[in-house]
């Protein structure tokens, strides 16, 4: 989520990944893929360092997590034999 703020001040967060297009006319306009339409007082150029920065803020996380276990290339040993 970035954080921006409305024309009145107050700030609310928004997902950067649902926002189809941001228009500067002269207030910046962030358009939703929903159709929504949020007027922030950010100029559009920092808006998208707000998205730049939240983007490498996920790519850095997921390199910090542990890989998934893999399965062993060797085979498995068989089970016991029972007599």
């Amino acid at each position: 989520m970035i954080a921006v703020t409305r024309l009145n001040g107050t700030r609310f967060a928004v997902n950067p990944d649902l926002i189809e297009r941001i228009q500067e006319h002269p207030d910046t306009v962030l358009l939703m893929v929903n159709g929504a339409r949020y007027v922030v007082l950010e100029p559009m150029e920092q808006v998208i360092e707000l998205i730049a920065g939240f983007r490498a803020r996920v790519v850095a996380g997921a390199s910090r997590v542990e890989p998934a276990a893999t399965a062993s290339t060797e085979p498995a040993a068989p089970p016991p034999r029972s007599i």
